[in-house]
């Protein structure tokens, strides 16, 4: 196996400063609905880092469920994540589409969203998504996959006859980017990137990158 002769030329597309919206959030959101148009794999998958107990970067794919003041995602408060998030509520996000060659990187605070909010979105998932949030005590050690299917069953039991109802260690994150880089593959590896930074009277400050 020889890794480093693995190459791909991009060239589908170019990123034009002049032609990008003064909003990183509405360009984000241009190039999302770009992304579904091309039934890009997993489109709303990302890569969201966040700083380990121990100091050291810790990163998993979870997936974007609401792009509003910021980008929203649901998982276990008491997770790993959770617990970093807690301890230090800094992050960044990577989205990567390689149908169209490009790639986002956000970096920002974050905070929970609404127990409303996320009430509504626990109530849109399927039952066995809603089953799921209960059943999982995420990140923390298990004997066996048994252990965790009796876990299920026992759930599962408990909700047999009465609606399910949202777990108070399960909720929505809001990321707040405080910056955000669109990359576009180019040839020779000469790649096109934009930054968006936020100023202090909250307007956004686009930058040209060298790649």
């Amino acid at each position: 196996m020889n890794i480093s002769a693995i190459r791909k030329d991009y060239s589908l597309k170019t990123l034009e400063i002049s032609s990008l919206n003064t909003d990183p959030l509405q360009q984000f959101k241009v190039w999302l609905q770009e992304a579904i148009n091309a039934e890009a794999l997993e489109v709303n998958a990302m890569t969201l880092a966040t700083i380990g107990l121990d100091g050291m970067p810790s990163g998993r794919i979870v997936l974007l469920k609401e792009v509003d003041t910021g980008f929203v995602f649901y998982t276990n408060y008491e997770s790993q994540k959770g617990k970093e998030i807690e301890n230090n509520p800094v992050c960044s996000l990577t989205f990567f589409w390689p149908e169209l060659e490009r790639q986002v990187r956000i970096k920002g605070n974050i905070e929970k969203v609404s127990a409303q909010e996320s009430d509504e979105y626990f109530l849109s998932r399927p039952v066995g998504s809603q089953i799921g949030a209960w059943t999982s005590p995420q990140s923390q050690k298990i004997s066996s996959r048994e252990e965790l299917l009796s876990r299920q069953a026992t759930i599962e039991k408990q909700f047999e006859n009465s609606p399910i109802t949202r777990p108070p260690h399960w909720g929505g994150y809001r990321v707040i980017p405080s910056t955000v880089e669109f990359w576009q593959g180019r040839p020779s590896r000469l790649h096109d990137r934009v930054r968006y930074q936020a100023s202090e009277n909250g307007n956004w400050e686009l930058s040209i990158l060298a790649p």
